[in-house]
């Protein structure tokens, strides 16, 4: 059967198959290390932080046997549970990775579910890479055919994701092309996560990943022994795309390239610890601070212009909770002015009622641009005008975001990012260590010396 006789899932299925055989070329390595060390740079932090540390005392009695590695207690069990809240924790400080042209997180629940079969399992470390190589696969293509209708009502992270962690799953498991068609299948009818509850002072938004991941792992779990679906689950006029975005999919675009190139090579690493539509207007700022001299106390106003996103998702101009900040463009653009960065401190308490960032913020407003807008979800843009007390008006039209594909985070950056984002929760010699373990090694992830800082990881939990 040629492939245009093939359905999308089925297509998705063998591509995703096809990466259990496929030469590993150095490139893809070292993408597939580095989205592994950014998965670690992210979760490590969320696992100190409701909501993981409550699922971890709410969960606690269906740990279940196993030998996946749960990071936020610091203990072994069923790959469900570890999966649920590793994924949980990876979401929650906002610096897990992107899929642009997707819009679309696979980190979180993709990695979390592969990583926990592959310990349980005791899979080699190649095999780990490479399902985490097909679950990127699936999972971002998915969200090629569906956006960017997709977002205006559901969070791509946790629907799509619940698809991405059954892929990687069952090709652990040795699932066949047409089992692995049946786990994307199932998973698209466990497939869920609302835009509702990416507003407010809810925790839902880390959960969205933490259900993904088990929901999928579920899905391959049951597809691998035989359990099945439509397999016209994703394009038919009643399934997968057709509920959830304004068409039935557009599966020739999504699907153009298949076997050229591999989503997991065009990631976005986050550079800054908040919402991605906010990165444009920051990478602006930085870039317009670097030409003319521009302090808090001079600023009269700033104005950002974006696509639909900037002003949908961030408008948040009172902010009451750290989650709430780190999707409020007003306060990171006045946090980034004070702090010179957005990252993990930006959030901590006090920062968040510093009064200097607090008074700044109601000089922030942000609008939607036609032009940037038509342009997006390809390519996210944002327009600063800064107006000071003295009457000078500075413009700046930032066309990329640092970390993108287009400009991309280097090895070193990444690096520090990852130090930086782990101190405080692993001493510098077990960091080091532990960098070296994925970077460099043939090492399954998890083993020491990650696990013999466990017990220190837990005493800092919050």
């Amino acid at each position: 059967m040629n492939n245009a006789t093939l359905r999308p899932i089925e297509r998705l299925a063998q591509a995703a198959y096809d990466w259990c055989q496929r030469p590993l070329t150095a490139d893809i390595d070292w993408a597939t290390r580095r989205a592994l060390l950014d998965w670690f740079a992210t979760t490590l932090p969320g696992c100190r932080q409701a909501p993981a540390t409550l699922l971890a005392d709410a969960f606690a009695a269906t740990r279940g046997e196993g030998k996946a590695v749960c990071y936020v207690d610091g203990r072994v069990g069923s790959p469900r549970y570890a999966a649920l809240l590793n994924a949980t924790a990876s979401h929650t400080v906002e610096f897990d990775d992107i899929f642009k042209d997707g819009g679309y997180h696979p980190g979180s629940s993709t990695i979390a579910a592969a990583l926990a079969v592959a310990q349980d399992i005791q899979a080699p470390r190649e095999q780990l890479q490479r399902a985490i190589v097909g679950g990127y696969e699936v999972g971002c293509r998915i969200a090629l055919a569906i956006q960017p209708s997709h977002y205006r009502f559901w969070h791509t992270s946790a629907t799509v994701g619940t698809m991405g962690a059954a892929v990687s799953t069952a090709m652990l498991l040795g699932a066949t092309p047409g089992q692995i068609a049946h786990a994307i299948a199932l998973a698209s009818s466990f497939a869920g996560g609302h835009q509702q509850n990416l507003q407010g002072e809810g925790m839902a938004k880390p959960l969205h990943a933490g259900h993904a991941a088990d929901a999928g792992l579920m899905a391959g779990i049951a597809a691998t022994k035989g359990v099945t679906a439509s397999l016209d689950s994703l394009h038919a006029s009643n399934g997968f795309a057709a509920a959830t975005s304004d068409s039935t999919g557009d599966w020739a675009m999504a699907l153009e390239g298949i076997g050229d190139w591999t989503p997991i090579t065009r990631m976005t690493v986050k550079n800054h610890g908040c919402c991605g539509h906010i990165f444009p207007a920051l990478d602006g700022l930085k870039a317009l601070q670097a030409s003319v001299p521009i302090t808090p106390e001079a600023i009269e106003s700033i104005h950002i212009e974006g696509y639909g996103a900037t002003y949908s998702m961030c408008h948040r101009p009172t902010p009451s909770t750290a989650q709430e900040a780190r999707f409020s463009i007003q306060y990171c653009i006045a946090a980034f002015l004070v702090l010179g960065k957005v990252r993990l401190q930006a959030f901590e308490p006090p920062v968040l009622e510093d009064a200097r960032i607090r008074a700044l913020m109601p000089k922030v407003s942000v609008a939607e641009r036609a032009d940037i807008a038509a342009r997006y979800p390809r390519q996210r843009m944002a327009n600063i005008i800064v107006t000071t007390v003295d009457g000078k008006t500075y413009q700046y039209l930032q066309e990329t975001r640092k970390g993108d594909p287009e400009d991309p985070m280097s090895d070193a950056e990444l690096f520090e990012k990852y130090q930086e984002l782990v101190s405080g929760m692993l001493s510098p010699t077990t960091a080091q260590s532990f960098q070296e373990i994925v970077m460099a090694s043939n090492e399954l992830p998890g083993s020491a010396p990650l696990l013999d800082s466990l017990g220190a990881l837990k005493s800092n939990r919050q």
